[in-house]
């Protein structure tokens, strides 16, 4: 695998410590260790605006390992997962090799910690590699050694966009990115979707997710909340899987919700598409 230059302290080089990074907020949010005082800051910050986001983020996690054994029960055996972020516990490989050791996997982050540290951790890993790219650019991310030499797009993929289209703003134009890669996507493939939402059966919670996408402002990695009819718009062109389009813990939960579990909890949606 490809080495990432390092600078004095042991971090690639191009690591910007003066500015908080996504990837590493939610790593500290999920209890991991490779972040910065500049990423717990905004966490912290943000967790006093909405306690609920560490929540947020368990459940974000553990919907990314449902529909991963979702895709592994349709017969797919390769993911290419956009926006990966740090490596947790119950990555994808992690997930997919536990079911069949010859499932491949390509993770594609723009963040160079990120994909410091997921080199680290891949390089005993048959079947898995890392690629520095960012989503947005499907032009660099699907001619890529790693991505060719890994994954057959002419069979069925599972492409995974988990927590990371809130990142791609409108500009960006998040449908054409993501039909870019829906045309490469060989029938019988899935697009998997997460999406943080200000949508809430609690208004003054819709507000204070607000309040958290503006502390993003300072940050690399700035993110647009969406509602739910926006993000089942970015699944245009894929089949729906049942239930559609819904709060994170309502798809497909591996045990039903029970009645108190606060709705504020969930301020996210997710969703998982067929190529057909």
């Amino acid at each position: 695998m490809t080495s990432v230059a390092t600078g004095s302290r042991g971090l690639p080089e191009d690591v910007d410590l003066d500015r908080p990074s996504a990837a590493r907020v939610h790593d500290y949010w999920l209890g991991g260790s490779h972040n910065f005082a500049v990423d717990r800051a905004l966490a912290e910050r943000a967790v006093r605006i909405v306690p609920e986001l560490p929540a947020a983020m368990r459940a974000t996690r553990a919907f990314l390992r449902r529909a991963v054994r979702y895709c592994l029960a349709s017969g797919i055996r390769q993911f290419l997962d956009l926006g990966s972020g740090i490596p947790t516990v119950g990555n994808v490989h992690e997930v997919a090799q536990a079911v069949d050791p010859a499932a491949r996997v390509v993770y594609v982050d723009s963040d160079p910690v990120a994909v410091s540290h997921s080199r680290v951790m891949l390089a005993d890993v048959p079947g898995a590699e890392i690629l520095h790219a960012d989503l947005r650019d499907p032009e660099r991310v699907l001619p890529s050694p790693e991505v060719t030499g890994l994954l057959d797009l002419d069979r069925p993929v599972a492409v995974l966009m988990v927590a990371s289209l809130h990142f791609v703003p409108d500009s960006d134009d998040p449908v054409h990115v993501i039909g870019r890669y829906r045309e490469a996507m060989a029938p019988g493939s899935h697009l998997v979707l997460s999406h943080l939402t200000g949508d809430s059966d609690n208004e003054a919670v819709g507000e204070q997710v607000s309040r958290v996408a503006a502390l993003y402002a300072s940050s690399a990695q700035r993110f647009t909340l969406r509602s739910r009819a926006e993000v089942t718009a970015l699944l245009a062109g894929f089949e729906l899987v049942d239930p559609g389009v819904t709060r994170l813990a309502e798809w497909r939960p591996d045990t039903p919700r029970t009645t108190d579990e606060h709705p504020r909890r969930d301020i996210g949606y997710a969703g998982v598409g067929r190529r057909v």
